[in-house]
C-alpha cells in the first residue's frame, strides 16, 4: 500500500512557471474603457488592470488560483511541515529551477508522510503558493514580476499596497495586510532577501534585493503610526529604448539623434528633475548611443542602470558597519566618491554617475574638464536650481568647473490632458558660468506644455563646440543629424523597441553607416 502511495506522489505533474513573458502592448483609450489582463507569473498570476466604476478610479489587481477552504488548510500544513524539513543553504540559492526542485522534493516527502492525497490540479495550486512564498516575496511576488511596475508601496495594515504604473501611475491593488504580525515577518523577510537586519532596536531599512531592486522599510508603530511599511523601487531588468521614449513622447526623435551626436562626440550630459520625473530611464536610453568598442564606468549608490553593453564595468557603493570614525566613514564603508577616484584609474571612456549629489560631484566635474565624458542625473527643478547646488554648500565647486558640463536636460512630470506624462521640458546648453551664479545658455529644444510639442532652433551651441574640436562642418553636422533623425523614425515605425535590436543597429550604425542607410532607404 505505501509504494503505492508514494508511487502515486512520484507521478505527479512537475511544476514549472514561467516569469519572462512577453511584454504587453496598451490600447490607447479612455480609462473608463480599460479592461486588460497580462500574465506576470505563468500560468498562474496575472496582472488585471480595469476601471472601478464604483470608486471612479483605474485599479490594478492580482488574480491567482482561488483555494478552497479544504485546499487552505492543506497549504498551511504543508508550509509549516517544509519550514521544518528546508535547508539553511537554501536561503542563499539563486536558480529559480534549482530552487523549485528542492521545494518539490521536499513537497513530496511531506504528502508521502503525511499520506495526502492530491488532485493534479490541487497540487499545481498548492505548489505555486508554495513556490511563491519560500522562493519569492509572498503576495507581492507578482508585482515584481510586472515589467511595467516602478514602484510598490504599502503604507501600513488595513490599507491596499499602490503600485506605480509605467504607463497608467498610481493604481490601488487588491493586497491588503490586515495583520500586523504577519506585515512584520514579511517586513523582516525583506532585510534578510537583502542580506541585512531590522527590529525594533534598528526599525529602518534602506537596502537591495538581489535583483537590484531597492528596498526601504520601517518596523514598528513607533515609526509609522500605521505599523510597518515598505517602499520597493523596482529594478528595470530591461532597459527602455530611445524608440520606446518616443512612443511614450518622452521625446522626439530630433532630440535623440541630436544626443546621439553629442554622445559620440564625447559631450557631457546631466539630467535633471524631481523625484519620479524619469530621470534613470532616461539615462539608461542615452546609453545605447554610446560607441560600441568605448569603456564606460558606472557608479551608483543602488544599482539602476542596465546597459546593453559589452565593455561595462558597474560598480555599486556600499555602507560601513558600526560607528563613523572621526571623517564620518563607517568601518568597509565604499562611498559614491571612493568609486568616482578609482573610476579615473581604469580608463573609462565614459563615466556614468546614477546620482550627483555630494563631494563626488568635484571629482566628476575634474573629469569633465579633463576630457572624459561623463553623464550623471541630479534632484533640481531646473538649470538654474542645478548650478545653486554645484556652486554652495556641500559641493562648492568653481564656476570654471560647472562651465565643463555641456548639456543640461531637464525633466517634467505631470498631467497633459488629464493623462500622467514625462517630459524633457528643455534642452539647455551651458555657455557661461559667472562666479555669481549668473549664467548665460541656448535652449535648441523646449517643449510647449499646451500642445505637447517641441519648439526646435538649429542655432546649437553644442555642434559648434564639435565644429571646433573635430573640423567638421555645420553642413556635414545637420546631414548627419537628419539621417539619424530618419532612422529614429523609420525604427520606431519599424517597432524596433527591443533593446539588443536596437543597440545591433546602432553598433552597425557606428561600422557601417552606408549599410544601414541602404538598408533604413535613408535620404543621405
Amino acid at each position: 500500500m505505501e509504494k503505492k502511495e508514494a508511487s502515486s506522489i512520484a507521478e505527479k505533474p512537475k511544476f514549472a512557471v514561467e516569469t519572462n513573458v512577453n511584454i504587453p502592448a496598451f490600447p490607447e483609450i479612455e480609462k473608463e474603457k480599460i479592461n486588460i489582463r497580462y500574465p506576470l507569473i505563468a500560468p498562474y498570476a496575472f496582472a488585471h488592470i480595469f476601471w472601478d466604476n464604483e470608486n471612479k478610479e483605474l485599479v490594478y489587481f492580482i488574480e491567482e488560483p482561488m483555494l478552497n477552504d479544504e485546499q487552505k488548510k492543506v497549504l498551511d500544513l504543508l508550509e509549516e511541515g517544509i519550514k521544518e524539513l528546508i535547508n539553511i543553504s537554501f536561503i542563499s540559492v539563486k536558480s529559480q529551477d534549482t530552487a523549485i526542485e528542492y521545494l518539490e522534493k521536499n513537497l513530496r516527502t511531506l504528502l508521502d508522510e503525511l499520506r495526502i492525497e492530491l488532485s493534479k490540479e490541487s497540487y499545481l495550486k498548492i505548489m505555486y503558493y508554495i513556490y511563491r512564498d519560500f522562493v519569492g516575496l509572498n503576495e507581492i511576488d507578482p508585482l515584481l514580476n510586472d515589467y511595467f511596475i516602478e514602484d510598490i508601496e504599502c503604507n501600513g495594515i488595513n490599507f491596499p499596497v499602490y503600485i506605480v504604473h509605467r504607463k497608467y501611475r498610481n493604481m490601488r491593488t487588491n493586497i491588503i495586510y490586515n495583520d500586523i504580525e504577519k506585515l512584520t515577518t514579511f517586513v523582516e523577510k525583506l532585510a534578510q532577501k537583502a542580506g541585512q537586519y531590522i527590529s525594533y532596536a534598528n526599525p529602518l531599512l534602506d537596502a537591495a534585493l538581489q535583483d537590484g531592486s531597492r528596498v526601504n522599510a520601517t518596523f514598528t508603530q513607533d515609526i509609522s503610526s500605521r505599523g510597518p511599511t515598505f517602499t520597493i523601487r523596482k529594478f528595470t531588468k530591461i532597459p527602455w529604448t530611445p524608440t520606446k521614449l518616443i512612443q511614450m513622447r518622452t521625446a522626439t526623435p530630433q532630440i535623440f539623434a541630436y544626443l546621439w551626436i553629442l554622445i559620440e562626440h564625447g559631450l557631457n550630459v546631466m539630467i535633471v528633475g524631481g523625484t519620479g520625473s524619469g530621470k534613470t530611464t532616461l539615462l539608461n536610453s542615452l546609453t545605447f548611443f554610446i560607441p560600441p568598442q568605448a569603456r564606460i564606468v558606472s557608479i551608483e549608490d543602488t544599482r539602476e542602470l542596465n546597459l546593453e553593453h559589452d565593455n561595462w564595468l558597474p560598480s555599486v557603493a556600499r555602507e560601513g558597519v558600526g560607528l563613523a570614525n572621526l571623517v564620518g566613514q563607517k568601518y568597509g564603508e565604499v562611498s559614491l566618491f571612493d568609486l568616482l577616484k578609482e573610476s579615473f584609474r581604469q580608463n573609462p571612456d565614459y563615466v556614468i554617475v546614477g546620482e550627483v549629489r555630494g563631494k563626488e560631484a568635484y571629482v566628476l566635474f575634474q573629469g569633465m574638464a579633463s576630457g572624459h565624458s561623463s553623464f550623471g542625473t541630479m534632484h533640481a527643478d531646473s538649470v538654474d536650481t542645478m548650478i545653486k547646488r554645484l556652486q554652495t554648500p556641500p559641493i562648492s565647486l568653481s564656476a570654471s568647473l560647472v562651465e565643463a558640463m555641456d548639456v543640461v536636460l531637464v525633466m517634467a512630470h505631470g498631467k497633459i490632458r488629464g493623462e500622467e506624462a514625462r517630459r524633457i521640458r528643455e534642452v539647455d546648453e551651458i555657455i557661461k558660468v559667472q562666479d555669481s551664479g549668473t549664467f548665460s545658455v541656448n535652449r535648441p529644444f523646449v517643449w510647449d506644455p499646451t500642445k505637447d510639442m517641441y519648439a526646435f532652433s538649429a542655432n546649437s551651441h553644442a555642434f559648434n563646440k564639435i565644429i571646433t574640436r573635430t573640423g567638421t562642418s555645420l553642413n556635414d553636422l545637420t546631414k548627419e543629424f537628419n539621417i539619424r533623425t530618419q532612422l529614429l523614425i523609420n525604427m520606431y515605425n519599424g517597432g524596433i523597441f527591443d533593446p539588443k535590436s536596437l543597440r545591433m543597429i546602432v553598433n552597425e550604425y557606428y561600422k557601417d553607416p552606408i549599410a544601414i542607410i541602404r538598408r533604413f532607404r535613408l535620404v543621405s
